[in-house]
């Protein structure tokens, strides 16, 4: 099959141009450049920027593919250039979404028919932490109104692995690895679940071949917080509940990926991918996902907030 991947040089577009090429498929890219490539040469490079409307699209004309796989969509102005300006160029269009387009984060678990948030308007360009989950409800609206019965749209839940720069799965490893008594939020009993990059890619390869549609949740193995350090090998986990978190200024920066049992963020720790396993998701064991993201951060010259000195400031104060 003949692909076209918006995006596709970083962290989740990598994996899934690498899945599609792996699984035999022709793969080209609508790429701006201004991100390091280390594609294979095989891959078509065309070059454009969705933000300039029609004109930063005109690298697309003349050209066909089976299935357009969106992972760089943000805004409803670069998806309605990208949707519309590919409807009679390609037979299926996939978008990469989010679970923070669900309205009610705290449900248990969260399923693909749950409430949305209210749709952004389609002027709205600025991504925040307060817009991002409504632009990407637009953004799912626009796909689905373009391509109707020819769409798939995929909600991820946080994604792990190789390749990720925003630093937050990579927290976790990477300090395990330096070993020594460690800062662990909460009392063990909180649960953490993330979806390997590599699933996410081979799932929508599956999608594209299968012409599967509809919404999908994706989501790994959910683990409790003292699980997952387990498998991450930490010996000496210092448990710190939420208050004494909250004395220190301790939050998701620092701790990225913890969300209390409690709190109104939970649910996202609790998304249901029945319906994506029943479509042919499969799950990497998490111990092969937390190795071979060590074995790639290791050299990545990551930076993350908390900090080895602020850790063992924190420790030592809460040992007085």
């Amino acid at each position: 099959m003949n692909i076209l991947v918006l995006g596709g040089t970083q962290f989740v577009g990598r994996h899934i141009v690498e899945a599609f090429l792996a699984a035999g498929h022709q793969v080209s890219i609508l790429t701006r450049g201004k991100s390091p490539d280390e594609l294979p040469a095989q891959v078509i490079r065309l070059h454009g920027d969705r933000n300039q409307g029609a004109a930063g699209l005109a690298a697309l004309a003349g050209h066909r593919w089976d299935a357009c796989v969106d992972v760089s969509g943000y805004t409803p102005q670069q998806v309605r250039a990208s949707a519309e300006g590919l409807r009679l160029q390609v037979q299926q269009y996939v978008f990469v979404s989010t679970v923070s387009v669900y309205a009610e984060p705290a449900r248990h678990p969260v399923r693909e028919d749950d409430p949305l948030l209210p749709p952004a308007g389609e002027e709205v360009t600025e991504v925040t932490g307060e817009t991002y989950g409504p632009l990407k409800v637009t953004c799912e609206q626009i796909v689905q109104e373009v391509y109707p019965g020819r769409c798939a749209i995929l909600r991820p839940q946080i994604v792990a692995g190789p390749y990720d720069h925003t630093a937050r799965y990579p927290y976790w490893v990477d300090r395990a690895s330096r070993g020594g008594e460690m800062l662990a939020p909460g009392d063990g009993t909180d649960h953490v679940q993330v979806i390997d990059a590599r699933d996410l890619a081979q799932f929508t390869v599956r999608v594209v071949e299968e012409g599967l549609s509809g919404a999908y949740n994706l989501a790994g193995p959910r683990l409790t917080w003292a699980a997952f350090l387990n498998l991450l090998g930490v010996g000496s986990p210092r448990w710190v509940p939420q208050a004494a978190l909250d004395t220190h200024g301790l939050g998701h920066r620092e701790l990225p990926l913890y969300l209390p049992e409690d709190s109104e963020q939970a649910g996202l720790m609790d998304v249901s991918p029945e319906r994506a396993l029943a479509a042919g998701l499969k799950h990497t064991d998490p111990a092969v996902t937390a190795r071979d993201t060590r074995l790639w951060s290791q050299g990545a010259g990551l930076r993350y907030a908390l900090s080895p000195e602020r850790e063992a400031e924190v420790l030592q104060a809460l040992q007085r």
